[in-house]
């Protein structure tokens, strides 16, 4: 899938142009891989300054920043209809595991938990085929 998503957070407070070319590049690349050595380099700056800099005038850590844009369009594709295991390359986590446990530290639910939640309440699937997984209470997976 080559669909392109843009689920920036706002953030309330005024930064820096430096900090404002990071969020904006995280926004428009949250999917691809993103270092602090290549966010640090967008502000100009050393990777230390940099992390010290994001966090003050962002209030997260900018892995923290990054996970929770990751949730945010993974939230949205979810509500689309489309499986947590795509979701999950989607929107740039490794797989369906690192999905689940970033979705629930930030909402308090697993994917499938949020999907069964939406209105329509059937999760998403690409098997009719119940998995050991889904019937386990809690399960992050979606066959």
């Amino acid at each position: 899938m080559t669909t392109r998503f843009v689920c920036p957070l706002h953030v309330p407070r005024p930064v820096s142009p430096a900090i404002g070319d990071v969020l904006r590049t995280i926004d428009a690349s949250f999917a691809q891989p993103l270092n602090l050595d290549t966010l640090a380099a967008v502000a100009g700056l050393s990777v230390s300054r940099f992390t010290a800099r994001f966090r003050s005038e962002v209030g997260l850590s900018p892995h923290r920043y990054l996970c929770l844009v990751r949730v945010r369009c993974a939230q949205d594709l979810l509500r689309a209809g489309l499986a947590p295991s795509v979701v999950a390359t989607e929107v740039g986590f490794f797989d369906q595991s690192h999905l689940c446990r970033h979705f629930r530290r930030v909402l308090g639910i697993t994917p499938r938990d949020y999907v069964i939640a939406r209105p329509g309440g059937a999760p998403a699937r690409t098997s009719p085929m119940r998995t050991r997984a889904e019937r386990r209470e809690g399960s992050c997976h979606v066959a």
